[in-house]
């Protein structure tokens, strides 16, 4: 039996439900992020993720590509946009695309993790065929693509509906949807912050169709500008509410909002703390999701460490050119070897595990 160290009765109330399988909430989560005792929070989050997962952390050999940054919303964390003729903006079309691709191609490379602007000037076949050219010339790769929000944005660009989108993507080679276009599930936060993207609901639904057309999808949360702690648990609240329906989510990946520029105070960057904290407090929350990942991308490479003992059991994966956080003010590398990557986790004393965008194992370390 574990042995929880604090005196708080109200922690112990919450360590009584998380070890007996009883769900957590708002109001639960809203005392895990005001209580000082930070470490027994982890100390939950932690049992929670080796019950599921043990000691295995996983990773990936990934690429990421921007095909575009011409963009017609206007998010307020955005550095990555630019508008039609703007200086840097820039549409890859398929040669520049594949020309792009075979200058950091290497064969261990399980998926292409792509997210791009809402250019309008394209059509929505443009898209289609960024798919198609992928897996045509890498049929080996799995096509994680374009966001919820990015679903939506398509259905307008097309006259499509969201569900008819999705299934002329998936005849183009479209395997996944990546997490991106969530950042707070809340109207308040999404009418400040992003107001030309999808609604709450709409992202929502771009994944509830999906997983109705057997996709296994991630989902992200955008953290650390105007939201509130309670609008997090909301996001992770009707996150679980929709896993419930669909069992569709496979990872949460809480992201730790960038500033506009890499020289920016800190006062201006999410705090260690908070940065654990919510990676610990997703793990409690999302009792129905199997991973929680830690973006090192945005919090560090150490930080990404000490998050394998907050509840984490993923840390994305290679990358190798890492363009949107690094638009604004991420102090990361925009990419990690395989050997990097393995020795942060042996670092943690867990277990390295290579995966393919579904979780299946490659190799263990």
């Amino acid at each position: 039996m574990a042995v929880t160290l604090t005196q708080d009765a109200r922690l112990l109330e919450i360590a009584d439900k998380v070890r007996n399988g009883t769900r957590l909430t708002i109001d639960d989560g809203l005392y895990l992020y005001d209580t000082p005792d930070l470490l027994t929070v982890a100390q939950l989050a932690n049992e929670v993720n080796q019950s599921r997962n043990g000691d295995n952390v996983y990773f990936i050999e990934n690429m990421y590509i921007n095909p575009t940054n011409v963009c017609e919303a206007s998010c307020s964390f955005c550095g990555f946009k630019r508008k039609p003729g703007e200086e840097g903006a820039y549409t890859m079309h398929e040669e520049e695309l594949l020309e792009y691709v075979e200058k950091r191609w290497n064969d261990n490379i399980q998926e292409f993790h792509i997210v791009g602007g809402h250019n309008v000037d394209v059509g929505f076949d443009y898209y289609l065929d960024t798919v198609r050219a992928l897996k045509k010339h890498y049929p080996q790769a799995t096509v994680k693509a374009y966001t919820g929000a990015e679903i939506e944005f398509f259905a307008r660009l097309s006259g499509l509906s969201m569900k008819e989108v999705l299934e002329e993507l998936v005849k183009a080679g479209l395997d996944t949807l990546p997490g991106g276009g969530a950042e707070i599930l809340t109207e308040r936060y999404r009418a400040k912050m992003s107001p030309d993207k999808a609604s709450t609901d709409e992202w929502l639904e771009a994944h509830e169709l999906a997983h109705g057309l057997g996709m296994k999808t991630h989902a992200t949360m955008l953290y650390g500008s105007i939201d509130t702690f309670e609008e997090r648990l909301i996001h992770m609240d009707r996150l679980r509410d929709l896993q419930d329906k669909t069992n569709g989510f496979m990872v949460f990946i809480p992201l730790a909002m960038q500033p506009r520029k890499a020289e920016a105070g800190w006062n201006r960057r999410t705090s260690a703390y908070d940065d654990m904290r919510t990676i610990a407090i997703s793990r409690l929350m999302l009792d129905n999701f199997d991973h929680i990942k830690a973006y090192w991308i945005n919090i560090g490479a150490q930080l990404t460490q000490m998050a394998l003992t907050f509840g984490s059991d993923d840390i994305h994966g290679t990358l190798i050119e890492e363009r949107i956080s690094h638009s604004v003010g991420a102090l990361t590398s925009q990419g990690l070897t395989r050997k990097e990557l393995i020795h942060l986790i042996k670092g943690a004393n867990k277990q390295p595990v290579e995966r393919d965008t579904f979780y299946n194992v490659i190799k263990k370390y």
